[in-house]
């Protein structure tokens, strides 16, 4: 055997040396673009969910806004109430006209005999909180019924006035417990809710309207 040569004859070739197939790149694929037909699809569909999308959470915004003002009177009220049972004198919540809507102070008896406009001007009950107007601290929400919606009883009404507790406008409650009986109405874009204050008790409740059934539902 001559030196350099392997078994078999070939030069340098071992005896277990097997040639390697060449690797194999395959060819790029082309890219496919979109079409302009495509394109304006996509962007119609887009448009049309958020044409849906942005009433619906509008609406859901001004509900929950209602609501959350509607529980903050309620806790208002609530909260005269056990401050005239602690005082042993009456405190009240007085709502002055603005325009279409009120602002509201709370005020405290400082002469004994029930909280009245006349002593409120004269300094004998002491207010004891600022005015204070919904919109300032729920905005879009304001006192008032809306058109076609009845009042809390489910009668028909035309008056929009949302403040129902007599002429003076003072809803009072008392250290018996008691409290000035009436219904305050207050509402967003679309959203209706009522504070109702029962007088023999004291009790508050917030009330909402379905618009679906348009009948009103305690929350």
């Amino acid at each position: 055997m001559t030196p350099g040569m392997a078994p078999g004859g070939r030069p340098g070739a071992s005896p277990s040396y097997r040639p390697r197939p060449a690797a194999v790149v395959p060819a790029p694929r082309a890219q496919r673009g979109y079409t302009l037909i495509e394109l304006l699809f996509v962007v119609s569909v887009l448009t049309t969910v958020a044409a849906i999308a942005v009433p619906a959470t509008r609406d859901a915004v001004d509900a929950l806004r209602a609501a959350m003002a509607a529980r903050s009177v309620s806790a208002r009220l609530m909260h005269a109430r056990i401050d005239a049972i602690r005082r042993s004198a009456a405190v009240a919540l007085r709502f002055e006209p603005v325009g279409t809507d009120y602002r509201v102070t709370t005020v405290l008896d400082g002469n004994g005999n029930g909280v009245r406009t006349a002593d409120i001007l004269s300094g004998a009950d002491v207010a004891l909180t600022p005015p204070m107007r919904l919109p300032e601290q729920f905005p879009g929400i304001q006192f008032g019924l809306l058109p076609g919606v009845p009042d809390a009883d489910g009668k028909p009404t035309t008056d929009v006035d949302g403040v129902r507790i007599g002429t003076a406008r003072i809803l009072t409650m008392s250290p018996d417990g008691t409290a000035t009986a009436g219904t305050l109405y207050l509402h967003g874009r679309s959203s209706q809710f009522a504070v109702r204050v029962l007088g023999a008790t004291g009790r508050v409740r917030v009330l909402q309207f379905d618009q679906g059934t348009r009948t009103w539902r305690t929350r």
